[in-house]
């Protein structure tokens, strides 16, 4: 049953018994934040617009500090209204009492949303792509390692126990076997994925031990940005149900590859629906080939939203399965933009450069930025490249501090991603780039304890 309005979502909370609802949005860093509600006062706070928290939530860092000094949040505690949308209700295939969860967006009013909040940065991104008579369809891969719960931050991460009561600790990229090892988890992410309605393509084993990529369907940016919000929550909760960790964090083993989040993407147009990346015959377009000159010249300065922590940046290292520089080519997978061998009614190309710890919306909504700038500004692709793009020049930035300066002084991001979230956005990473300066490594211990 799809829901539209609030008299179908009675029907729909009545139907499925629910007793509690969450109402969640993502904060910066795509975790999910809100409040759960008894499902009355869930209806009354639709009917009432009542359902308000402070905006200071988004200067919240990943760790659950705050900015000390912010020049967009107000910590006067100004509220922002959550208001649900309704064609995102799920029943929560993991709670015993029957609950749902909601995603909702931020609004100042009734009519003025949030544009700090990062959903909404997506959706103006699509609506620029709108009054252009362009849609945009996307798809992303996720990848994650499974780990034997850690609860001592201090110790590495260890491989989980398959079935064979082994651990896995070398790589079995594509191994049918080795990913059978974990089977009772798989089918039950499967599971859930259906409850939630998220549309999952394919499963396979990755280069890491005990890491595993699913593919999403190809479809709507906004709908696919909040399936790949709910499909992290489903799957930590299924690692959970299984007495083992699910991470999304961007490289978790120094020696292993890390976890990436591959963005396919492409334009339609909105009067013909025909896909805008080919013509006719079969070619690449001029329009295409500047959303790739697009990708080329703005995703260095947009890297921030691709790779958002220190750890992220460690995944970039050659013959470890990811990028290091903004090359393109034709089925080539060491480059950052990948152009899959497909007809023309599926031209597409892969943004390989955003890890798995990025925020979905984010990445999703700087991806298409990128491209969109390269088509209004005609910007010409370099020459794609054929053997192996690590032999070429490392041309992204390759530390946090890096990106954030890039992205500080990019006017044309600011411009099209709104200077009041670009603004905020640095500031929260420059905070937790300063908390990570705080903290003595066990590498700092092991070589300099004695050493020096």
């Amino acid at each position: 049953m799809s829901v539209s309005s609030n008299d179908e979502l009675k029907q729909w909370l009545e139907l499925h018994n629910i007793t509690e609802v969450e109402c969640i949005f993502p904060d910066m860093a795509g975790s999910s934040k809100g409040k759960i509600l008894p499902v009355n006062r869930f209806i009354k706070s639709i009917e009432d617009q009542s359902l308000k928290l402070a905006d200071s939530v988004l200067g919240q860092t990943v760790s659950g500090s705050w900015i000390n000094e912010s020049e967009v949040i107000d910590y006067v505690e100004e509220d922002v209204i959550m208001i649900p949308d309704l064609s995102t209700i799920r029943k929560i295939p993991w709670n015993k009492e029957p609950t749902a969860q909601i995603i909702c967006d931020l609004y100042y009013n009734s009519v003025s949303p949030s544009d700090i909040a990062p959903r909404q940065i997506l959706k103006n991104i699509i609506k620029t792509l709108a009054e252009e008579n362009m849609e945009a369809i996307v798809a992303p891969e996720l990848e994650f390692y499974l780990c034997e719960q850690n609860l001592d931050p201090d110790l590495p991460l260890k491989t989980p126990v398959g079935k064979s009561g082994r651990r896995e600790m070398s790589s079995q990229a594509f191994g049918v076997d080795a990913v059978n090892e974990f089977d009772k988890i798989t089918d039950d992410i499967y599971d859930y994925c259906e409850s939630l309605g998220i549309g999952v393509d394919t499963l396979v084993h990755e280069s890491g031990p005990a890491q595993i990529e699913i593919n999403l369907n190809h479809g709507d940016p906004l709908q696919l940005a909040d399936q790949a919000f709910m499909f992290k929550r489903a799957v930590r909760q299924v690692a959970l149900k299984h007495g083992v960790h699910a991470t999304f964090m961007s490289k978790p083993y120094s020696s292993q590859p890390g976890s990436s989040m591959h963005i396919h993407q492409n334009l339609i147009s909105t009067k013909t629906k025909e896909n805008l990346f080919s013509d006719k015959e079969g070619n690449n377009t001029d329009l295409f080939l500047n959303y790739i000159g697009g990708l080329q010249q703005y995703l260095p300065d947009a890297m921030l939203f691709f790779a958002p922590y220190v750890n992220s940046y460690r995944r970039f290292v050659i013959d470890a399965s990811a990028p290091i520089n903004t090359h393109w080519g034709l089925e080539n997978r060491t480059v950052g933009f990948r152009v899959p061998s497909s007809k023309g009614n599926s031209r597409r190309v892969e943004n390989r450069i955003p890890g798995s710890d990025t925020n979905p919306y984010l990445a999703i909504a700087a991806s298409l930025a990128c491209g969109f700038l390269g088509i209004k500004e005609e910007i010409e692709p370099e020459k794609p490249i054929v053997g192996s793009a690590f032999e070429r020049r490392h041309n992204i930035p390759k530390y946090l501090p890096d990106a954030l300066k890039r992205l500080k002084i990019s006017d044309t991001l600011s411009e099209i991603l709104g200077k009041e979230f670009i603004t905020l956005y640095t500031e929260l990473k420059q905070t937790e780039h300063d908390a990570y300066q705080k903290v003595i490594s066990a590498w700092e211990r092991e070589h300099l304890l004695l050493n020096v």
